[in-house]
């Protein structure tokens, strides 16, 4: 598998495998991730997957903890440790991918804006729902709030630009759209999307490990349900 390395400061790594935001490169990144899950060092801090890097955080004094090794940079030690443990990976080998659904209650008061995403595309809010529910979806990375995903895979026939004024609160739980991705709001957060629903189910999981419902590389599939199916699921006004 063809990678890149580049310095983020003295202490990370840049490990790039693409240019482009696909599911080829999202697998790519997924497997890079399953690798250092299973081959952690005392010198590495964490690792934080993107869209098409994964940046590798390291601890510079452990990283120069042998003394065969005082002579040589930490952050050259780290690219020669990389360079060996991906020098085997091939991108055509990946985990199966889990297939996630998400109930939606679309519309009124928890899909204030589903209106505004139909007029933006010449549709009516039903055309809506029923585009932004049959899309094939995939998790690309989770980032900007605890266990905010973005998605992509959504129909341009229902892309809509954000708002021009960021909302100062959106409740958990809500569904977004902002261009040509979909997203659900985890927690309270201002946020700038357009809101179309919103799920009865928790994402960000705090007591659990991981901590997220989702994870990078997760097929999503999204279900409308009425209200009362929304609050009999546990979901709140």
């Amino acid at each position: 598998m063809d990678f890149s390395l580049q310095p983020l400061g003295d202490h990370a790594v840049i490990i790039q495998v693409g240019n482009d935001i696909n599911e080829e490169t999202q697998k790519k990144v997924q497997l890079i991730t399953a690798l250092l899950d299973k081959n952690t060092a005392d010198w590495i801090v964490e690792y934080i997957p993107a869209f098409t890097t994964v940046t590798l955080f390291y601890d510079p004094v452990k990283v120069i903890n042998h003394k065969s090794l005082v002579d040589k940079l930490p952050y050259d030690i780290v690219c020669s440790n990389l360079k060996t443990l991906l020098s085997g990976l091939q991108a055509g080998k990946h985990e199966d991918q889990r297939i996630i659904e998400i109930p939606v209650c679309y519309g009124g008061d928890l899909g204030p804006d589903l209106q505004i995403v139909a007029e933006h595309n010449g549709l009516t809010p039903e055309e809506v729902i029923q585009i932004h529910s049959s899309g094939d979806y995939i998790v690309y990375m989770i980032g900007f709030a605890p266990g905010f995903p973005y998605i992509g895979g959504m129909s341009e026939k229902i892309a809509t630009p954000r708002k021009d004024t960021p909302r100062l609160k959106i409740p958990p739980r809500t569904v977004g759209i902002a261009g040509k991705q979909t997203g659900v709001y985890p927690i309270e957060t201002p946020g700038g999307w357009q809101l179309i629903g919103r799920t009865p189910i928790d994402l960000f999981l705090p007591e659990e490990a991981p901590p997220t419902l989702l994870r990078a590389g997760d097929k999503i599939k999204f279900n409308p349900i009425t209200f009362d199916e929304y609050l009999a699921l546990g979901g709140d006004q």
